[in-house]
């Protein structure tokens, strides 16, 4: 897998289109974005698991049980979510208006909104949008687009990448947005990856379910879960390769790199979350099973008091020990051992002869390890967090105001 410019539309056969319809607040950002697959592809999706699942989720859902799509539309500065039926109305006008310009079936279309919540979408402004992107679709727009998806983002968020297989290359493009609301299964964020290779629908849904599995649903910044998550992914096949067949060396290949792409992204929205200073990794091994590990993992990144703890540079190693005392994950105390990157502070569950300002160091870098082995056993996991700081209050204080 070598790193490519390029984005979304990195992969052949891909437009896409940003612009500036007055959704948001600052009416000079773009905020609507538009990604066009030339011929129709087979599409994936992974959604929030919140209950107040917005308009727009459940209609991407009924696209993905389809299996096809040509576009993914996306607004934000307002998610249409607890909208009621208007909102429903609301999100399958959008569909319409999108296929009427490429001259698609609407349910090839795939709807994104982002933003506050409870509010009605101004849809004159977001019809304008729609027409506005349509008209200047291009190769050269995956920049536009990846910022209008932006809410409290900070920088915009786009990757791509080139993937040999068997019979050729193929790449992968992806765009994404997320800072706050950011939990695991999902986080508040929106994805959409393209793909020039031939990948059927199903074998679409089992890669995409597995790198999210190890990628968005391994970070968190506030513990917060959207009602508006959605990791959408087209593949349409121009790269011209045949397609691709579960437990064969292209599937191995083409899986490791969707999840690298994912994982990449997902660590990016992390350390864009709101208000951060770092990017925290938890790696833990000798757990019973890999989803043991992965709970003791999400146990510490979730940690309201490690996290202020990460954000104040404080080597306080109890609380992390504490943290995954509490997961609910049975393993033997005298088994743990915990680093610091290189600073090992505990074996055999007690106290090492460090010195505290070697892993005060260490706390004070804007990333950071930690490990944390709780016996032989075969489970490992990794999760990323971000710290908890003065400025993420501050910014939820007045979200809205």
């Amino acid at each position: 897998m070598s790193a490519l410019e390029g984005g979304i539309t990195a992969p052949k056969g891909f437009r896409a289109c940003g612009v500036a319809a007055g959704i948001r607040r600052n009416s000079s950002k773009n905020d609507c974005a538009l990604v066009v697959s030339d011929r129709a592809a087979s599409v994936a999706g992974m959604f929030t698991t919140n209950v107040m699942k917005a308009p727009p989720v459940e209609w991407n859902v009924g696209v993905c049980a389809k299996g096809a799509a040509r576009a993914v539309f996306v607004n934000s500065g307002n998610a249409n979510a607890a909208t009621g039926e208007r909102g429903h109305r609301d999100a399958r006008a959008m569909a319409d208006a999108v296929a009427a310009h490429l001259g698609a079936p609407a349910d090839e279309v795939c709807i994104c909104s982002t933003g506050v919540i409870g509010v009605p979408l101004p849809m004159d402004r977001v019809l304008d949008g729609i027409t506005r992107c349509a008209a200047s679709l291009s190769v050269e727009g995956h920049g536009d687009a990846a910022r209008a998806i932006m809410t409290t983002d900070t920088v915009p968020k786009e990757l791509a990448c080139e993937v040999q297989l068997s019979a050729g290359t193929v790449r992968i493009g992806a765009m994404a947005k997320g800072s706050g609301m950011i939990c695991p299964n999902m986080a508040t964020m929106i994805a959409v990856l393209s793909t020039d290779a031939t990948v059927e629908a199903p074998v679409l849904s089992e890669m995409l379910r597995d790198a999210v599995e190890r990628s968005f649903n391994c970070i968190s910044v506030d513990n917060d879960m959207s009602t508006s998550d959605t990791v959408l992914c087209l593949a349409n096949g121009a790269a011209g390769l045949p397609a691709i067949a579960q437990g064969s060396p292209d599937y191995a290949a083409f899986h490791a790199a969707l999840s690298g792409i994912c994982q990449s992204l997902a660590k990016m929205l992390v350390k864009d979350g709101e208000g951060a200073t770092k990017l925290v990794e938890i790696a833990v091994s000798g757990a019973g099973s890999d989803s043991e590990a992965k709970t003791l993992a999400r146990s510490i990144g979730l940690s309201q008091l490690c996290k202020t703890a990460f954000f104040g540079g404080d080597p306080n190693w109890g609380r992390i020990v504490c943290a995954a005392g509490y997961a609910g994950v049975p393993f033997d105390p005298a088994d743990v051992a915990l680093w610091l990157d290189e600073v090992h502070v505990v074996s055999g569950g007690m106290p090492l002869a460090y010195r505290e300002e070697d892993a005060a160091a260490v706390m004070r870098r804007p990333e950071f390890q930690i490990r944390l082995e709780v016996g032989n056993g075969p489970g490992s996991a990794v999760f990323w967090c971000s710290d908890l700081s003065y400025d993420y209050v501050k910014i939820n204080a007045d979200y809205r105001t």
